[in-house]
């Protein structure tokens, strides 16, 4: 591919660590689909004739035959997916398939291939988010009112709904499809005609190839369009953050599964044993989703550390951009459906629930607030004999809701018996209707309100 160049061919190691035919063979279908957008093009220009740019598409259409047959036979001589696709192409067709290379470059090739290989992994997230999304709605519609205990600092806190506590990871998921939509709009653009930097004298239609490729623009600058990989960072970024969320949804999971928790029970189909302690009920799918973020994150990292030094404009450092996009959109995809999947069959436990949202004294707060609404004490005030009446229950070996309500004006006098329903965990709950708080009938209202979204988007 050289031509004159070259007296000698590349030593034994240049040629392995040059070879990325390993990897890049994931992008046959995006590169046979640019070559024949760009084929009919040359054909529409003039540039070839119209029985060359039909020949050329037909014996493209045979390659894709033969790739998506499993008949892509490797060879580090011929470098990357590109080499392969048009040396099979001449095999076919013969010497007019040396013409496909007129007026681009494997830098504008690549780029193009590589920005409709990321379009679809984003249209792929977003599927995974949406599926995961319904799945989350599902289960927080049949626990609008199922009470359970909401922590900061892992220590009870306050009580809250199980719907609510599932609808939060919705909001996060929200805004991971946000990030990954907009990186979409961002990156459709077409690199293809700006050769190898600095554009072609050939009289190209790269507004059609564009169109005709679903790209919404050609790009506006050569030396920027084949060195550009902000589209590639960006999906990292996107799937870096998301994993985080599903990490944290996973940790959750693996905690309520255990037996000093005792929220959820797993079912069979997400879990697996032990080969010594016939006892085991493991919950490895979920730890290896909160294990396989870690690897998304350093995709991320790894990616940004390649680009930071890199000169204008293609450099073949640009080769290892691939392997960090390809491993995090694999471990992207499933962890997204396997927490769509353990989050439908999980089976939980209310009444575990309930016994810990009760522990801890958790309607403190409720307590406090009827200080500070009802009998007009200030917070800072009322806090403190909330506090105090905390340390009479535990001093007594009661629950807070089982004071007397003389145990409690011992502690002060303005403690009325109005205060009393407001200390079981439901009242707390259903009491909490703030904008965005967790009272089921609150929780009713964010889920329709995201069901509607949803059908909006559709």
């Amino acid at each position: 591919m050289w031509g004159g160049r070259f007296d000698g061919g590349p030593a034994a190691v240049m040629r392995e660590i040059n070879a990325s035919i390993a990897v890049d063979k994931r992008l046959w279908r995006e590169d046979i689909a640019a070559s024949k957008a760009h084929a009919a093009m040359l054909g529409r220009q003039g540039i070839l004739s119209g029985e060359e740019a039909a020949t050329i598409d037909a014996g493209l259409d045979q390659v894709a035959a033969e790739y998506a047959d499993g008949k892509l036979v490797e060879d580090p001589a011929l470098e990357d997916i590109h080499m392969h696709v048009e040396h099979r192409l001449t095999e076919l067709i013969g010497p007019v398939a040396g013409k496909l290379h007129t007026a681009r470059s494997r830098n504008d090739q690549v780029a193009t291939d590589f920005r409709l290989f990321v379009r679809a992994a984003i249209d792929q997230a977003l599927a995974g988010i949406d599926a995961l999304e319904e799945a989350l709605l599902n289960r927080a519609e049949q626990n609008v009112g199922t009470v359970m205990p909401g922590f900061t600092h892992l220590q009870s806190g306050q009580p809250v709904t199980l719907g609510h506590h599932l609808m939060a990871y919705f909001a996060m998921l929200g805004r991971d499809r946000s990030r990954f939509a907009d990186a979409r709009v961002r990156m459709n653009e077409s690199p293809l005609g700006s050769a190898a930097l600095a554009g072609t004298g050939f009289d190209l239609d790269r507004a059609s190839v564009a169109a005709e490729l679903g790209f919404d623009r050609p790009s506006a600058n050569s030396l920027d369009a084949v060195s550009d990989r902000d589209f590639v960072v960006d999906y990292l970024h996107a799937a870096a953050l998301t994993s985080v969320h599903l990490s944290r949804l996973a940790e959750e999971i693996i905690l309520w599964a255990s037996p000093m928790f005792g929220f959820v029970k797993l079912p069979d189909a997400w879990s697996t044993g032990s080969s010594i302690m016939p006892n085991k009920r493991n919950p490895d799918a979920a730890e290896l989703v909160r294990g396989q973020s870690a690897g998304i994150i350093a995709n991320l990292v790894s990616l940004l550390v390649l680009l930071k030094g890199l000169p204008l404009a293609y450099s073949k450092d640009l080769q290892e951009d691939k392997p960090p996009l390809f491993a995090a959109h694999d471990h992207l995809t499933l962890g997204l459906a396997a927490m769509a999947g353990m989050i439908a069959d999980l089976i939980f436990v209310p009444d575990k629930m309930r016994a810990a949202a009760a522990a801890g004294h958790a309607t403190a707060t409720d307590l406090a607030d009827w200080l500070a609404g009802e009998a007009g004490v200030p917070f800072r005030e009322a806090h403190h004999i909330a506090g105090s009446a905390v340390a009479a229950a535990e001093a007594s070996g009661k629950a807070l809701d089982q004071l007397s309500l003389s145990e409690l004006q011992a502690i002060d006098p303005r403690i009325a018996e109005a205060a009393l329903p407001r200390l079981s965990v439901e009242a707390s709950v259903a009491s909490r209707t703030s904008a965005g708080g967790t009272a089921p009938i609150r929780v009713a209202e964010a889920i329709a309100a995201a069901r509607a979204a949803r059908r909006s988007r559709a």
